[in-house]
């Protein structure tokens, strides 16, 4: 028996497989502002821009209507005092604050369910009805007394989260074993079993808690084995067709869901990132050169699979479909699972309140390694509008943007509106030109080149286009960006925000610097990377603040750094003790506006463990153009302590990922992941959950640390951070 490796870790440095050579900033655009964009009675070059064509639409304007000036909205402020970096084993919150864990792996979700045992003996089967690992992106749905989505119940509400991964060291009794080359069935499937996502009934306490109601019926498991459907432009084509349905609408699972999304008719949309690397392929000289370009592409290129899962015996095909070989020539696609790949990579939407009702893969929405999809506020009769990441080096950004237009009639439509608004539209990718403006691709089958004799893929119709997604970006010149990761919109301005977390290769030949990803440092401490190794938060102003414009202007919200880091290369936002941070990578704005930030760094872990911050972000264009090193790009305004600040440090080598509120914003939810990752059996270096701190269960030396939701809620029972 030997032991694997403890996770899959695709967080520090997901591998680079971009080699298109689309060109850069530097190629395409030699020429420098003019002196009208740079200096317009003292504004940023974006500024200008942005104002500039708004005085054009006002001048000459015959129309006298007078328009109302509305009320100003009270000027949000933070109202705690920033939380110290530390490495504790323990979550760190403001003064005037408490912590609770509401659900953590293993957990029941009903009174069956034996409770966990610390001790790895939970059955495979069990965790059809537990808390699955890592837990990731969520969202808080209110529930109301006749057990319906009501948007202003917060005393309880259905949890949705995601679980991306497993740290199989801490799952099973001695650890994740082989036996002959082969995985026991029975660790394979409680594997299996612990992603995907859950979906629990929580109900607050007079104490400002929440627990599980466990004799909630709509209490369930969503995990790789979970029958789905195809929707959209995919569904029913010869890409997803397999073993298990020949016919291609229907499949499997969803896996390694990271971000994620909800939706205004009330469903949850959970986004499939890093789903390459769990299978096995080692079948190239069987394959059109076409699909070997699309699988390297997609970094499917392992011969055993990360968790060997195909190695493990059955008579169902629940581990042989995660070799996605070609094993007989002779023979097509229904009888094997050479296209199992095809099956992950996309959103899908489930519906929290319809316990029966099927998940749906949207196809529309491309397939990639999807960070989350933030749908920006809907208004009747314009379209709904999808933003989307593409988590890897060098990838790209994207978003939806619906055929048909709002109406609030489906607000409480469920999975129909969801028909409705995603299973046909245009799909787009970005290009951020370095003049501080941008441009919409649109990736549609027949435009910008995407045809049938495209040398980069033969792109035959739509279902080609969606699931080649990353090659048609790739033939269309999208800007290769430094992973990107969560978008937000404001609910204030409708400005967009995007976490880029790091990239190792940014100031390589295949990445070079350019105007949105400017910097190319080596970290001053000596071992914690070179490129980009701190990353940076990018935002957007669409055209006309029109969702669905095709142009936009942008600028950098933040570079993120430590405090004392050099101040012209790297720390160029001015953070300081109260502010700095490392690989931004959760990303969610409030109903009330805030900005909360999480981080997933292993770039500043010797000083702190991963951290939350709050922020009242500020506009494009508040700040101006500035050079780093030699490249130009455009900065927004240095925040302070004032406008942002450290809310929460996470226990000890976790990542801070997942965030939510209640509506009436006095409890928000953090998901907690993999605490103590680098540990083992033989030698933890984490306990929590089981820590000194009676809010946080109990103090347990021999607790096997698990990942967890917690709630974090004020003492005196006022909203949070304001």
């Amino acid at each position: 028996m030997t032991e694997q490796k403890t996770y899959i870790d695709q967080h520090q440095e997901e591998t680079d497989v971009n080699t298109s050579k689309n060109p850069h900033f530097n190629e395409l655009l030699q020429t420098r502002l003019s002196r009208r964009q740079t200096v317009i009675s003292g504004m940023s070059a974006t500024a200008a821009m942005m104002l500039g064509s708004v005085s054009l639409a006002g001048c000459g304007n015959s129309d006298d209507t007078v328009v109302p000036v509305a009320t100003p909205e009270p000027e949000l402020k933070l109202g705690f005092s920033p939380v110290a970096k530390n490495m504790l084993d323990v979550v760190t919150v403001p003064a005037g604050y408490e912590v609770a864990v509401v659900y953590a792996l293993g957990d029941p979700l009903d009174s069956t369910t034996a409770a966990w045992k610390n001790d790895g003996t939970e059955t495979a089967d069990s965790y059809q009805m537990r808390a699955g690992d890592h837990h990731d992106g969520m969202s808080f749905f209110g529930l109301g007394s006749t057990g319906k989505w009501d948007k202003k119940a917060s005393s309880q509400g259905l949890l949705c989260l995601n679980h991306e991964n497993i740290s199989s060291g801490f799952l099973h009794p001695n650890g994740a074993t082989t036996v002959d080359g082969k995985r026991p069935v029975e660790e394979a499937l409680k594997e299996i079993n612990c992603h995907g996502v859950s979906v629990v009934a929580i109900a607050r306490q007079t104490t400002g808690a929440f627990t599980v109601d466990k004799s909630n019926t709509l209490n369930r498991r969503v995990t790789p084995n979970t029958v789905m459907e195809y929707h959209g432009p995919a569904a029913a084509s010869r890409f997803l067709v397999t073993k298990y349905d020949a016919k291609a609408k229907k499949g499997r699972g969803t896996l390694n869901n990271c971000a994620n999304g909800y939706t205004p008719w009330g469903t949850y949309l959970t986004c499939e990132e890093n789903w390459a690397g769990y299978f096995k392929r080692d079948d190239d000289t069987l394959r059109a050169a076409s699909d070997l370009a699309s699988l390297k592409r997609y970094g499917v290129t392992s011969k055993t699979g990360a968790n060997s899962w195909s190695t493990a015996s059955d008579t169902d095909d629940r581990f042989t479909r995660w070799n996605t070989s070609i094993l007989d020539a002779a023979k097509t696609a229904d009888t094997d699972f050479r296209n199992e790949v095809n099956t992950f990579g996309w959103v899908v939407e489930i519906d929290p309140f319809t316990a029966s009702a099927a998940p749906r893969k949207r196809t529309a929405l491309g397939r990639f390694a999807h960070e989350g999809a933030v749908i920006a506020p809907v208004k009747v009769g314009k379209a709904v509008v999808f933003y989307m990441g593409d988590d890897s080096r060098g990838e790209y950004v994207y978003k939806f943007v619906s055929a048909k237009v709002w109406d609030e009639a489906d607000a409480t439509a469920g999975l129909t509106a969801g028909d409705k608004y995603m299973n046909d539209g245009k799909l787009y990718v970005a290009k951020f030109n370095a003049d501080g403006t941008g441009k919409w691709l649109e990736l549609t089958q027949g435009v910008n080149g995407l045809t049938t004799d495209n040398a980069v893929y033969p792109f035959t119709s739509q279902a080609a286009v969606v699931v080649h997604t990353r090659l048609a970006a790739d033939s269309v010149g999208a800007t290769k960006m430094d992973r990107p990761e969560w978008t937000a919109v404001s609910p204030k301005t409708g400005e967009v925000y995007l976490t880029l977390t790091n990239n190792s290769n940014r100031g390589t030949s295949s990445n070079p610097v350019d105007a949105a990803n400017p910097r190319n440092y080596t970290d001053e401490d000596g071992n914690k990377g070179k490129g980009n190794p701190h990353g940076h938060i990018i935002r957007w102003k669409e055209a006309a603040d029109d969702h669905t414009a095709t142009t936009f202007t942008w600028d950098v919200y933040v570079f993120a750094a430590e405090e004392d880091a050099e101040k012209t290369k790297i720390n160029v936002s001015g953070l300081t003790a109260g502010n700095d941070m490392s690989s931004p990578d959760g990303l969610w704005f409030d109903q009330r506006g805030l900005l909360w930030i999480q981080t997933d760094d292993g770039a500043y872990t010797d000083v702190t463990n991963c951290m939350m911050l709050a922020a009242v972000a500020g506009k494009v264009g508040d700040g101006g153009k500035t050079t780093i090193d030699t490249q130009d790009t455009f900065k927004g305004k240095n925040p302070t302590e004032e406008n942002l600040r450290r809310f929460l440090v996470g226990p000890k080598e976790c990542e801070i990922t997942g965030v939510t509120m209640t509506p009436d914003n006095k409890s928000i939810f953090v998901n907690i992941q993999h605490p103590g990752e680098n540990g083992s059996l033989a030698k933890m270096s984490s306990n929590w959950p089981d820590v000194a701190n009676p809010t946080q269960v109990n103090a347990n030396a021999a607790a096997r640390p698990r990942s967890a939701t917690i709630v974090i809620y004020r003492k005196d029972g006022k909203e949070i951070a304001v």
